[in-house]
């Protein structure tokens, strides 16, 4: 029989720095789901990867003074280590500056402007970088992003647009004729009444003012913008084509589900269904927003020093506790929070006594009192029967919480089991059943009874922590592993021989290892510190005083930038063409490292323009134009609204 398709997808991840803990969480939840949908008998084919456009890469990358792709290769190859390391077990990992994606990219974007769902415009409004968002006055919380909360700036230029009005009533009707469609339902509801039923805006879909994106092949000084290129790589992954949609494209777009963090939930329900609405293409059946992990109660910032890595994690506790306690914290609907001491509380009680424990002396003591033999059951009591139905409702109640997303809640259906084992231990006290010859039949009951019940175990926790669920299945040496045998209690085979008893999870020192990584926390917070003291804005001393008459005898006017191009023989220089309103003039600056020739054409300058004329390798430069000094080193041009006339004096 056929398995049945199901593809699962992540947010792909943002290629400006590397990402703490709580944004690998995307991954680590999609991939238990990928596990026991696979375990459930399902073809499963699990998509993840990188966003590697946008005006935020460009500025980091010409911060950093290398190219944008380089960045890209740089932090793409970190997030890929990351998921490497938590042992994510992904189909693709694909990255948008893939070639396939590109290509399959623009030919939607050339599609849907045939069809005049995108048109030709022109934006101005205010522009957050770090969010890569448009937003309207309205929209802006006390002027700044309502997203982030940082500063955004004022914003004119040449743009496509995408007819969200278009979709509207559409898009209303698909979520009211699918109310499951969103999860957590309280998600739903905060897009439906903050952002669809107010009345939707046509969505800015390109970028004229910077370079680094997917160019619209009809329209080469436009890129692609970020949300609609990276939103298509749920389709481009699967090797969509306009023209000639892939077998693979066929095969599993029918039963998709999306695992994305809250923050971004506007963009997956609203831009991206009505994309898909547009192309006329199938809609994903399930887009699950889950909530974010926090440092204790707080965002997680470098500048604060609390920011945790994954492989900081994985380096004190492993892989599997590092995923254990992912998913074990993060509540259905609510924040999860991530402290040292609720890891090590976490690791302690959760693995290291009640699962690590189970198996190690229940393994322990088959070696003990049958040289490892494990014997048919007789004669079963109903403390046994009470443990087999605990065994057989786990398996029961565990597709239910995949099902609702409520992996927590999974998560502590197998830890429950694993509580109810150490309980019949205590109440069947197999150590003193040994003591009597003539209960040697009962001990041989109660041990099959653990053992299958760590079976059920073993199984059940291998889509949180995979490698653990292979050295417990090992330690009782079954190859019984499959979730279609946990339909019956029984189906460890009599007559096995276990292995030895390995330490699964071993105690930690928690007031030791606590020391150690709270001086490590300070540390950092301190680095942290001195770094932004370092980098702290400290203005020059101010020059001598200066007359009225001495200022006056600057003459600073606006200038439009006509054309520019870089100086072969200098990095450093720009050569500029300026209007000036007076018969134009030339001018070289020292801005190439921060600026490139496509930012600044067509931009309102300020030009010191009685400067006397000088020559900047070989070329000559008929005034200054006017910059900022930045903390880091850099400087930022000084430009004027588009409307100021060229020629006009500045006082």
């Amino acid at each position: 029989m056929d398995k049945k398709p199901y593809l699962i997808t992540t947010a792909i991840a943002y290629t400006s720095k590397k990402p703490h803990i709580g944004n690998t969480y995307d991954a680590v939840c999609a991939d238990a789901i990928a596990r026991f949908r696979r375990m459930q008998g399902y073809d499963v084919f699990f998509l993840t990867g990188t966003d590697e456009h946008g005006q935020k890469i460009e500025e980091l990358a010409n911060a950093a003074g290398i190219t944008p792709k380089q960045h890209v290769d740089i932090v793409a190859g970190q997030i890929k280590e990351i998921c490497d390391l938590l042992n994510v077990s992904y189909d693709r990992f694909i990255r948008t500056t893939d070639p396939d994606h590109e290509k399959c990219v623009q030919k939607i974007f050339k599609k849907l402007y045939d069809q005049g769902d995108i048109y030709k415009s022109e934006y101005e409004g205010w522009y957050c970088t770090p969010c890569e968002s448009f937003f309207t006055e309205t929209q802006l919380i006390d002027g700044k992003c309502p997203d982030c909360g940082r500063e955004v700036n004022r914003t004119k230029e040449e743009a496509y647009f995408l007819k969200l009005t278009k979709y509207q009533a559409q898009l209303e009707k698909f979520l009211e004729d699918n109310p499951d469609f969103i999860q957590p339902e309280s998600r739903k509801k905060e897009m439906v009444n903050n952002f669809i039923k107010p009345g939707l805006q046509d969505l800015c879909v390109s970028r004229s003012s910077f370079k680094w994106g997917i160019p619209v092949d009809f329209d080469p000084k436009h890129v692609v913008y970020v949300w609609l290129d990276a939103l298509s790589n749920y389709i481009s992954g699967l090797g969509y084509d306009v023209d000639n949609p892939s077998e693979m494209y066929e095969k599993y777009w029918d039963n998709c589900t999306h695992v994305i963090g809250k923050d971004i939930l506007r963009f997956h329900s609203i831009y991206w269904i009505i994309e898909l609405m547009a192309l006329g293409l199938k809609l994903p059946k399930k887009i699950f927003a889950h909530p974010w992990l926090l440092f204790g109660t707080d965002k997680m910032s470098k500048s604060v020093g609390n920011v945790i890595y994954a492989d900081d994690i994985v380096s004190r506790f492993g892989v599997d506790a590092t995923r254990y306690y992912m998913l074990a914290e993060m509540p259905f609907a609510a924040d999860g929070s991530i402290k040292y001491e609720t890891v090590i509380e976490r690791y302690n009680s959760d693995l290291a006594n009640t699962l690590g424990n189970l198996v190690n002396r229940t393994v322990a003591m088959v070696n003990k009192y049958f040289d490892g033999y494990v014997y048919a059951p007789k004669n079963k009591t109903e403390v046994d029967l009470d443990l087999e139905a605990k065994a057989l409702e786990a398996a029961a109640n565990i597709g239910k919480h995949f099902d609702a997303f409520k992996l927590a809640d999974a998560v502590n259906c197998v830890m429950a089991l694993a509580r109810r084992a150490n309980k019949y231990i205590d109440e069947t006290t197999p150590w003193a059943l040994a003591k009597d010859e003539a209960l040697k039949e009962r001990l041989a009951t109660v041990m099959y009874e653990l053992v299958e019940a760590i079976r059920f175990i073993g199984i059940l926790v291998a889509p949180f922590m995979p490698e653990t669920s292979n050295r417990i299945l090992d330690q009782i040496n079954t190859d019984l592993r499959g979730f279609d045998t946990l339909v019956a209690f029984g189906g460890y085979c009599a007559g096995t021989k276990v292995g030895a008893a390995e330490p699964l999870f071993a105690r930690i020192d928690s007031a030791k290892l606590l020391d150690e990584l709270n001086k490590e926390m300070e540390a950092v917070k301190q680095a942290a510190e001195a770094e932004a003291a370092k980098n702290a804005f400290k203005p020059e001393p101010l020059n001598d005083e200066i007359t009225i008459d001495t200022f006056a005898s600057t003459d600073l006017r606006a200038a439009k930038v006509i054309s520019c191009e870089k100086l072969p023989k200098a990095k450093k220089l720009l050569k500029l063409q300026l209007d000036d309103g007076m018969g134009g003039r030339q001018v070289v600056s020292g801005i190439a490292q921060w600026y490139t020739p496509e930012d600044l054409i067509g931009k309102t300058v300020i030009v010191v323009a009685n400067l006397k004329p000088a020559k900047l390798c070989g070329v000559e430069s008929q005034g200054m134009i006017c910059a900022a000094d930045m903390p880091d080193g850099s400087a930022k041009v000084v430009f004027l609204p588009d409307d100021v006339p060229a020629g006009a004096k500045l006082r």
